[in-house]
């Protein structure tokens, strides 16, 4: 396998010399040339090496040179911005991302917002066994219970979230239980010839409300005063802020009220000489926000359910071969290299080769392809899949971390946690959102204090604690998040994965595709159908040389010329001096003749003649769509290679889906101008160019963004790596196992325009349920704090009950997940 990385810091050969000694030190490395003008390394490597390896290398050999993914230029993409370095580890993050994607090492509360921190999803570990009938038995595997013999079931831990969820849960019961009768009491008196008040005196109800209360300030609630003081402490002002203020204070007031009731004014005073006590507010208000958080709690356990999805597709377990004896291992006990069995119906647990049998696998779940696809010996499987009827025995290639579901589950974690542009609204004006309530409050209090009617300070004080309830920067805080969470999860589970938020939002602005032919519009399984030889040589003598010099190329078409060989089962010679020339063809020394097969311009860059007669055969070949490589032995055209890629099924229907959606497609490709013709007409494109070389496509893409569009490239993630870079968005079209996850924007696993369409849908909705959301939360405070100063009392006599404000701003939040949680039912 193949990957080209950008390389920044080299300055002259002798840089070059030290970074492609650093790299090949690298354990795994096979190959690789480093390019001191094009900045980078191409790297052949016989698995896969995470680009960390890579990283550590020349961070460990001085620190002055540093690598990164073709996609981001080192002009305008700093390395350090956008290759993200470990967070000592952790595993918890803020839904709000005030951080960025800082991850926390233990559960809390987030520092500066105090929402509660949630656990990023991650590939469950071992599962472990209990008995049913004594939990202190405990394995690591299956058995019987030493105790009673009974069989051990799977224990299976217990969720984050969900611990979270219930916790919260049984406050809000106890909160439940303590208020409603503290709102009893106090509701009761406004009921005619109401029996409490004649069996209980004021006092009595007073300081029985003050009692009830207790419970609910200083245990089931009390969490939000802690919040409060820190966000005071660390000046992170969030809405604790707020709602420690407004109802700390009203309690503060009760109790001094209770206690003195004497250095109130009369204002204060009911007709019995009491001053009124607002502990029934208090905790109404701090139970209704604890509902509000119950709610979040179980909504953001759906917000994520994609990811949860994916996580339950990696098997715990795995039926190791070894030795023709088969035993039960732990997945995390598999080495590279092992043998394993998969029964019919069982989930695969590794990536890996299909070594004897064949079965049809389901990969819905990673590729989004609900048609099972038939799998026999030397083919892929990947981990997460599910095999069909038959069982089968495979060689594991990639474990742990490695494996395509462990990157996928990765990557949706990391955009989940990523920041899109718009979100950068709502962070400006979160950040002043509340130090301007808080003022706001205060003219409410001072304009009914002298203003308001009479009891004017109970006028101004009930007012003032009704804007401070009421205002929520959570919901603005978590409009974008939220949606962008469900969105990426989505993408995954239709075999589109998405980088980051940038990406999405960049997406639905696309009014370009460029889009590459071999393995993007054809299946990129090309065939040799025709080998024609102009005599001198035999059809079997060309094969012979082609598939000897094209054994050391990766590009489609010489595979095929090599598959061709191997299936006439002829032998293939060792070669000298081999070169692939990017985007003409290859050339070599094989026993004293010197051989170059390629496209027209590399027959011209070589001198070789091609008479008329030749051309001709040629172009009649190249109209019918197929893919010819001229075949020169000692500057001679000796005869060619007819090849063809049959287009894919869905591309005709992706392509006029994008017209529809206003995309302009256009194909730019390296094979002829006849060839690419064929394809454009078959598939109704209107504007193509044939003859690219990758640094024409870049070239293309410039001029297109110069006129101010914006360009989507789709390749295969290698050889138009320098297109990819320069595109605004940068799609891979991956297949199977060997997607290059890590260097692309968005990564298509099924590898058709198809994907493109439906990334395309995707970011559409998503950014338009973004925007709803924030239209919901700023049209929210914009209309319910004026409402809760008292704006309508002038006019109607309406005033907002602080009760019914706190109910308002718990829903608000819970409204904006709910509304971010109608994507999981979108269809792309």
């Amino acid at each position: 396998m193949t990957h080209t990385y950008q390389i920044s810091g080299m300055s002259c050969n002798g840089c070059r010399n030290h970074v492609l000694k650093t790299l090949s030190e690298v354990e795994g490395v096979t190959k690789i040339e480093v390019s001191l003008e094009e900045k980078s390394a191409t790297i052949e490597m016989d698995r896969h090496i995470p680009l960390a390896a890579f990283k550590d290398a020349l961070e460990n050999d001085g620190g002055k040179y540093s690598i990164g993914s073709m996609h981001e230029t080192m002009e305008e993409r700093p390395l350090e911005k956008h290759i993200p370095k470990p967070n000592n580890d952790g595993k918890y993050y803020c839904p709000m991302h005030c951080e960025g994607d800082k991850m926390y090492p233990k559960a809390g509360d987030c520092p500066v917002c105090g929402m509660d921190l949630l656990q990023q999803a991650s590939v469950v570990k071992s599962t472990q066994y209990t008995c049913p009938m004594h939990p202190e038995i405990m394995e690591d595997g299956p058995g019987n219970c030493s105790i009673c013999g009974m069989d051990l079931a799977p224990l299976i831990p217990e969720d984050a979230e969900n611990k979270t969820y219930q916790k919260l849960v049984r406050k809000f019961k106890i909160a439940v239980a303590f208020t409603l009768p503290i709102f009893i009491l106090v509701m009761g008196e406004m009921i005619p010839n109401n029996p409490i008040n004649s069996w209980l005196s004021v006092n009595f109800k007073n300081w029985l409300q003050f009692a009830l209360s207790l419970p609910v300030v200083f245990y089931a609630c009390w969490m939000f005063f802690e919040r409060a003081w820190n966000s005071f402490k660390t000046w992170n002002l969030n809405m604790f802020s707020l709602i420690g203020v407004g109802a700390g204070a009203a309690f503060i007031f009760s109790v001094v009220a209770l206690l003195f009731p004497n250095i109130f004014p009369d204002q204060f005073k009911n007709h019995d000489g009491s001053v009124y006590l607002y502990f029934e507010a208090v905790t109404v208000i701090l139970t209704l926000v604890l509902l509000g958080q119950v709610l979040e709690a179980r909504a953001h356990s759906q917000t994520n359910g994609a990811i949860k999805a994916l996580l339950k597709l990696a098997p715990t377990q795995a039926i190791l071969v070894e030795n023709g004896i088969e035993k039960t291992i732990s997945i995390h006990d598999i080495k590279v290299g092992d043998f394993l069995r998969v029964k019919p119906g069982d989930k695969i647990p590794v990536d890996g080769s299909i070594t004897d049998g064949s079965s049809n696998i389901d990969e819905s779940m990673i590729t989004g392809e609900p048609i099972p696809v038939e799998k026999t010996v030397n083919d892929k499987v990947s981990s997460g899949t599910i095999n069909g009827n038959r069982s089968f025995i495979f060689k594991a290639e990639k474990v742990g971390d490695e494996t395509l579901l462990a990157q996928i589950i990765k990557m949706v974690n990391d955009a989940s946690r990523s920041k899109a542009p718009i979100q950068k609204l709502a962070d400006t004006i979160s950040k002043y959102f509340v130090p301007i309530v808080m003022l706001i409050s205060l003219s409410t209090f001072l304009i009914w204090k002298f203003l308001g009617p009479e009891p004017s300070y109970v006028y101004a004080f009930v007012n003032a604690l009704a804007v401070l309830i009421i205002a929520c920067p959570c919901a603005l805080g978590l409009a974008t998040p939220m949606s962008v969470m469900v969105g990426v999860g989505k993408g995954a589970q239709n075999g589109v994965l998405i980088k980051d938020a940038e990406a999405l939002e960049k997406m639905d602005k696309v009014d370009v595709l460029i889009t590459d032919k071999t393995g993007t519009i054809t299946e990129g399984k090309p065939s040799l159908e025709i080998i024609h030889s102009f005599q001198l040589f035999s059809e079997d003598e060309l094969l012979i040389l082609a598939a000897s010099i094209n054994a050391q190329s990766e590009h489609p078409l010489a595979e095929a010329i090599v598959k061709k060989a191997k299936d006439k089962e002829l032998a293939i010679k060792t070669i000298s001096e081999f070169e692939a020339i990017s985007g003409k063809g290859v050339m070599g020394m094989l026993e004293g003749k010197s051989i170059v097969i390629g496209n027209e311009k590399l027959m011209q860059d070589k001198n070789v003649a091609v008479g008329e007669d030749q051309k001709q055969q040629i172009v009649n070949e190249q109209k019918k769509g197929k893919t010819v490589s001229y075949f020169a032995i000692d500057g001679k055209l000796e005869g060619f290679l007819v090849i063809s890629d049959a287009i894919k099924s869905s591309s005709k229907d992706a392509i006029q889906k994008l017209l529809d959606d206003g995309v302009e497609v256009i194909m730019l490709t390296g094979d002829n101008h006849n060839t690419a013709k064929a394809v454009a007409v078959d598939l109704n494109l209107t504007h193509f160019k044939a003859e690219c070389l990758p640094q024409d496509k870049m070239e293309e893409i410039k001029k297109l963004q110069a006129q101010g569009k914006i360009v989507a490239m789709a390749g295969d993630g290698i050889n138009d790596a320098p297109a990819l870079a320069q595109a605004d968005i940068g799609i891979a079209m991956g297949t199977g196992t060997d997607v290059a996850i890590e260097s692309a924007t968005i990564t298509l696993l099924k590898g058709d325009l198809m994907g493109i369409a439906k990334a395309k849908n995707l970011s559409h909705k998503v950014m338009l349920n973004i925007k709803q959301n924030l239209l919901f939360a700023f049209g929210y405070n914009a209309l319910c704090i004026p409402i809760a100063a008292g704006i309508l009392y002038p006019f109607f006599g309406l005033l907002l009950s602080p009760m019914i404000a706190a109910a308002a701003m718990s829903f608000s939040s819970v409204s904006v997940i709910a509304n971010s949680l109608r994507l999981k039912n979108i269809k792309l």
